[in-house]
């Protein structure tokens, strides 16, 4: 398998909850006994289906040839009072940054009855390939899941029927008849990856990006003397004293990249996250092709600024890579000046000869915890609250989440079921011996 093919970050699921299982009709029937009664149990609820954010997932690879989640069903109910077991919920392992988007579906559309199905046990996830394109209709956002532990309910188990024994009074001593499990949710959804990443890299192709992360971390993206070597992110823990941060090594970004030129549409959004970005500028470009560092500069600030223009007011660090190579410092004096009078400071550094590391990072830490200090004040202004879900774990409701449920709800999960039954649904019956 190639190393692009390994990082996957975006992928279209069917998600399907278990349905709930059906009430039983039963009647108590013992030597002895007279006029036992009804006795049917009530069905068991549906497995949810969860989504949970885990740092120890890195991209959604495992979602590529895997696009269908399927919970089971409840048991149905049986005589003597008992009910049925309550299947287990799905809980599905995505990487800490994953945007949950619902996909609409036309009323045309229909289910995927065409393809087997395989249900998950015992908590864990089990997936059929296939899937289908997205549908028409703009994609709501569900959650955004950002801190690892973060769940999401995308889909809902149906609640079991109730049985017999639920429908005796008075007056009607022997009813003949239990509810059907409610069904369970169908839902298609798109998971779409933003890294994590304290500071990302980003500059023009072949600017010795990934030689520097390399050089920084122990990350070892792959390195090449041509343009577009990398053409995944790449991620890499810094450490310095007793402090450390994530940076994020972005594919090179052209001209129109913000319009889908190259492969800065693809990977820009991961750029969305940072708190810190390091403008790389390449001294090689300048000296051998005569290219115009300033001008570089400039485009890539304005591709940020047309894909997202809050990207601008990030903090930056603008460094000069490849200045082992050079000779003559007027070479450089008038692209030094140029940046100056904008008010800005170009580091010197060179990723190959180690040159201004330890500077660079004294930088990079100073500004990812001047950025952390922000984000802590700011912290109180928003967010959602939590609540204890129906297993008593705590899940996360979004503002503007309704709540229709008893249970913990998150934003975009169904308030409500439908009292309607499939035409032809029936109640399981239980005959005593």
């Amino acid at each position: 398998m190639k190393h692009t093919d390994l990082f996957v970050d975006e992928v279209v699921l069917d998600v399907h909850s278990g349905a709930g299982g059906n009430g039983c009709v039963s009647f108590r029937r013992e030597k002895y006994v007279a006029r036992g009664g009804p006795n049917g149990g009530d069905g068991g609820r549906g497995g949810d289906v969860v989504l949970v954010a885990d740092t120890n997932v890195a991209t959604l690879l495992d979602f590529k040839s895997a696009r269908r989640i399927q919970a089971r069903a409840g048991e149905p109910g049986a005589r003597s009072d008992r009910t049925g077991a309550s299947a287990p919920d799905v809980e599905v392992r995505v990487p800490v940054g994953t945007l949950v988007f619902e996909i609409p579906r036309r009323e045309t559309d229909e289910p995927d009855t065409d393809e087997p199905t395989m249900l998950a046990g015992e908590g864990a996830a089990t997936a059929e390939a296939g899937g289908g394109t997205a549908q028409a209709g703009a994609p709501v956002l569900l959650a955004d899941l950002v801190r690892a532990g973060d769940r999401l309910v995308v889909a809902r188990g149906g609640k079991g029927g109730l049985g017999n024994a639920r429908f005796k009074t008075s007056t009607r001593q022997a009813p003949d008849f239990a509810t059907p499990g409610r069904p369970g949710e169908t839902k298609r959804i798109r998971l779409s990856l933003k890294l994590m990443a304290d500071v990302g890299l980003v500059g023009f192709p072949n600017a010795g990006k990934s030689t520097l992360l390399r050089r920084i971390s122990a990350a070892r993206p792959r390195v090449a003397n041509y343009p577009f070597t990398t053409l995944v992110p790449s991620l890499g823990v810094v450490e310095l004293d007793d402090r450390r941060c994530v940076v994020a090594d972005i594919p090179g970004l052209i001209e129109g990249a913000s319009e889908g030129a190259g492969l800065g549409h693809q990977f820009l959004r991961h750029v969305e996250r940072t708190r810190v970005l390091i403008h790389v500028l390449d001294l090689e470009a300048q000296l051998i092709e005569g290219r115009d560092l300033a001008k570089d500069y400039a485009a890539i600030r304005r591709e940020l600024g047309r894909y997202r223009p809050e990207l601008l007011e990030r903090r930056e660090i603008v460094v000069l890579n490849k200045c082992d190579l050079l000779g003559d410092e007027a070479r450089v004096a008038p692209l030094m000046d140029a940046l100056a009078a904008e008010g800005i400071e170009c580091l010197r550094v060179s990723g190959a000869a180690s040159i201004g590391i330890d500077r660079l990072l004294h930088e990079t830490f100073a500004a990812v915890e001047a950025a952390r200090r922000e984000d802590d004040e700011r912290a109180g202004l928003g967010g959602g609250e939590e609540h204890a879900g129906r297993d008593g774990r705590s899940e996360r409701t979004m503002p503007g989440a309704s709540a229709g449920r008893s249970e913990g709800t998150i934003s975009g999960a169904s308030a409500g079921r439908s009292e309607r039954t499939k035409p032809g649904t029936s109640a399981g019956r239980s005959e005593g011996s």
